[in-house]
């Protein structure tokens, strides 16, 4: 232990210079007489830093001397305990990819770690607690190769030496803690004797010891549970610990916590690209983002396939994306040599409960992109407590993403599970599972719709559901949502001939359908209402169901020919049921396609033609659409006065119809009234009238969360404000446009994205 022996010989020099027995310097210093005698004579490492002070102090020592005893201190530990120079890393990837983002974060952590060491060389800090990182995210998600990336950009960061363990938590019998513990010691060249003089119960107090003062940057690898972690995180010293696992390891305290899940899309073709060479790459770019899709953007699928087309140099990338295309054999693709993707899955499978690996298993059932705890239980049949504790077992062990109470299995898991269901569980009871979630779905959809539907509103007294829908903004939330996952449900109906749920469920939704105008589906579901209505043999619910069709081309897709034709056939068989209020509505949609196609005088004829009928029925919010339609086809005659009067009229119609008129409704259409007052007065050049208007129509949108109608009306007062001189303000409303996300009218998106950047070109 020759370096203790260099620190004990300067600690006896001082003490003689001193005329200090043993004895004198234990009762001057605090430190025992055997503890002064074992360290002068180098049968023990030289001691931490705390002891090393209260020697200098026992010894009167300046600031030189102090310095010089510290130094020899931290210099002199013996080499068996030293860690310097240990880089027990395996051989790493050369291919590292992405993850800009967590790399920012290791450094900033480090640095962290460095100040703690800084502090207390400088003797100013307390005792420093090391640094962990604990990595999680499901299987293939490149935390370990993150671990090692990360800690070769760090070592220099931490000269005491860096050290990798291998927990091997996925195993059926993983290594002990003490096992671990023996492991890491003797890693960091602790002598067998030491060892074996410390005893097992001695290694915990040894381990702590060691990296109590040393920057040393550890890296425990996939790691069980937090049991198994937890006595190998050492309670102080400057250095930095990277815990990597699949499980969230939630129990562990004080750690930073870095979840990881799939690349994105760039980065996951820059990493195929890498793999394969930029040639092949270049060669067909859309053949690469087709693979780096199929692979879901999951590392170490990427890595197989990369792999797989590296080794097969006369494939082109475009054939193994066709391979890959077919869900049913994707998993079988993705292997290459020993490494298959599903092995990596079935690690953690084989860990769930039983409750948890059932639920894994039907979530594949799920046909969106995620789910809700509500969703989910009526897969298993659980109560919705139970659901949600069982989806928390899957989301911490790597199985399932979650966000906002909201669940997401990854492509390939989804593919796997589905396998899994198959084998373990049969087509009879999948099927079953199905049909309770897709009935659940569609029941609550139509609880949910009604709220925006006259006479209906909030759910019946009696009415046992397991989602909130105590409010109408809360039902536009489960109904956006779950859109998804009921719509499948919807396509399953009509498949199976359930026509009247297929009516009853659209005829539910075409009141809220204004509040998600361009989700994109209205058409698909008016259509399949329609013809489930004509199977019904029904002409007036065919006929309800066609003009909501005409509607959704109209509004919602912009297609007025073909709305022009919906309204026609909507007419038709609305003679046939001998409904004037559906031929009425016939008639106003006409009117509208005509409109939108230029031909105002056929417009404006069966605009008059359906109001009369309107009035005749008594049908108060079909004769406030005739008079919205009055106005828009004023304007489009270039009548602009004349349009703002009937705006105006319409507005003053609607303050004296109150109540008479649904709440929803009225909001529609005082925010077309103010918006189209406001278009108006832009095209007089009247533009304090445009903005003042176009504002008001802005904060109706947002105050009922129509974000389909505020795209538009941004778009509009940027064109007033650009005319008015107000350019600053003209950008902030086309930027805000594009804040929006995918509910608005993507034609306005892309109108504000180009004047925004001839803009930018001025």
């Amino acid at each position: 232990m020759a370096g203790g022996q260099e620190f004990g010989a300067l600690l006896r020099e001082l003490r003689i210079a001193r005329s200090l027995t043993i004895e004198g310097l234990a009762e001057a210093s605090g430190v025992s007489v055997r503890g002064v005698g074992d360290l002068e004579r180098g049968r023990r490492a030289a001691p931490q830093r705390r002891t090393v002070a209260a020697l200098a102090d026992g010894l009167g020592l300046g600031e030189a001397e102090r310095e010089r005893l510290l130094a020899s201190a931290r210099s002199g530990r013996s080499p068996a305990y030293r860690p310097a120079g240990v880089r027990a890393f395996p051989r790493g990837v050369e291919d590292f990819v992405g993850r800009a983002r967590e790399l920012e974060r290791f450094a900033e952590l480090a640095e962290r770690a460095a100040s703690h060491a800084a502090s207390r060389t400088s003797g100013d800090g307390e005792a420093a607690h090391p640094v962990v990182v604990a990595v999680s995210g499901a299987p293939g998600t490149g935390k370990t190769t993150l671990a090692l990336h990360a800690g070769r950009r760090l070592a220099d960061r931490f000269p005491d030496g860096q050290l990798v363990l291998d927990l091997r938590g996925t195993d059926e019998n993983p290594p002990t803690p003490a096992e671990l513990l023996l492991l890491a010691l003797k890693s960091f060249g602790v002598p067998d004797r030491d060892l074996t003089k410390a005893g097992p119960e001695g290694h915990p107090g040894l381990y702590r010891q060691l990296l109590a003062e040393r920057r040393s940057l550890l890296v425990l690898d996939n790691a069980r549970d937090e049991a198994q972690v937890r006595p190998l995180l050492p309670g102080t010293g400057p250095g930095m610990v990277v815990v990597t696992s699949r499980r969230m390891l939630t129990g562990l305290d004080s750690v930073h916590r870095m979840p990881l899940g799939e690349l994105g899309p760039e980065e996951a073709t820059a990493f195929l690209a890498s793999l394969v060479g930029a040639e092949r790459a270049a060669a067909d770019p859309g053949a690469l983002a087709d693979v780096a899709r199929r692979c879901g953007h999951l590392p170490l699928a990427l890595r197989v396939a990369g792999n797989w087309l590296a080794t097969r140099t006369g494939w082109t990338v475009r054939r193994l994306a066709d391979r890959l295309a077919l869900e049913e054999r994707r998993l079988d693709v993705l292997t290459a040599g020993d490494v298959r993707v599903a092995a990596a899955f079935d690690l953690s499978y084989r860990q769930l409960t039983p409750a948890a690996a059932r639920m894994f298993r039907r979530l594949s059932l799920v046909p969106g992109p995620d789910v809700s705890a509500a969703c989910a239980a009526r897969l298993t049949g659980q109560e919705l407590f139970d659901a949600e504790d069982t989806l928390d077992e899957l989301v911490e062990t790597g199985l399932l993403g979650t966000d906002r109470d909201r669940y997401r299995l990854h492509d390939l898991l989804c593919l796997y599970a589905r396998r899994l269901l198959a084998a373990e569980e049969g087509p009879g009871e999948a099927e079953r599972a199905r049909a309770r979630m897709f009935r659940w779905l569609l029941e609550t959809a139509v609880v949910a719709g009604r709220w925006y539907e006259p006479d209906h509103g909030a759910p019946p007294a009696d009415w046992q559901g397991t989602v909130d829908l105590s409010s109408a903004d809360r039902a536009r939330q489960w109904l956006q949502a779950e859109g998804a996952n009921w719509l499948a449900a919807l396509r399953a109906a009509a498949a199976a001939g359930e026509h009247a749920t297929v009516v009853e469920v659209a005829e539910s939704l075409h009141w809220f359908s204004d509040q998600w105008i361009f989700w994109g589906h209205w058409h698909e579901i008016f259509d399949a209402a329609a013809r489930s209505a004509r199977a019904l043999g029904d002409p007036l619910l065919e006929a309800t169901q066609l003009n909501y069709d005409a509607w959704a081309l109209l509004l919602c897709e912009g297609r007025p020919r073909d709305g022009l034709a919906r309204s026609a056939r909507a007419l038709a068989a609305a003679e046939r049921a001998g409904d004037p209020e559906q031929q009425a509505w016939a008639h106003h949609y006409t009117a509208w396609a005509h409109r939108l196609l230029d031909e105002s005088e056929q417009g404006v004829d069966h605009n008059e033609r359906a109001a009369r009928l309107f009035d005749a029925a008594g049908d108060l919010h079909g004769l406030l659409q005739c008079m919205h339609t009055r106005a828009l086809l004023l304007a489009g005659q270039d009548r602009t006065e004349e349009a703002i009067a009937a705006y105006r009229s319409m507005l003053t119609w609607l303050d004296e119809a109150g109540a008479a008129i649904e709440p929803h409704v009225a909001d529609l259409t005082r925010l077309g009234g103010h918006g189209g007052i406001g278009t108006c007065h832009s095209r007089l050049r009247q533009w304090d009238e445009a903005v003042f208007h176009l504002r008001t129509a802005l904060e109706l949108c947002r105050a009922g969360g129509n974000t389909a109608l505020e795209s538009r009306h941004l778009v509009h007062l940027a064109e007033a404000l650009l005319a008015a001189g107000h350019t600053a303000e003209a950008r902030e409303a086309l930027a805000c446009c594009l804040r929006l996300g995918p509910d608005a009218d993507p034609r306005c998106v892309a109108e504000a994205r180009e004047r925004l950047d001839r803009l930018d070109t001025r």
